[in-house]
């Protein structure tokens, strides 16, 4: 049973570096967002000229955020440069 509980709930969010509560907060961020995305290029779909940009700017702002997570970032980037 411990095996499980790991693999299901530890696992995954070790491999980016993130406790269980901080990926639950972040995927959930995630969620939020695409919902408001969804929410948009529906009204986008009835009215054409509303929300014109809405969702695909918040997927491409998604995509930013999420690409590369869990990832070794090389030498010399923003991320792996102390201070």
């Amino acid at each position: 049973m411990s095996r499980f509980l790991t693999h299901h709930f530890l696992d995954h969010p070790a491999s980016v570096d993130e406790s269980y509560g901080q990926h639950a907060r972040f995927a959930a961020g995630i969620a939020f967002r695409l919902f408001l995305a969804s929410i948009a290029a529906f009204i986008h779909a009835l009215v054409p000229s509303l929300f014109e940009r809405t969702a695909s700017t918040l997927i491409t702002e998604l995509h930013n955020r999420t690409h590369g997570r869990g990832q070794p970032q090389p030498m010399g980037s923003a991320e792996n440069t102390e201070a």
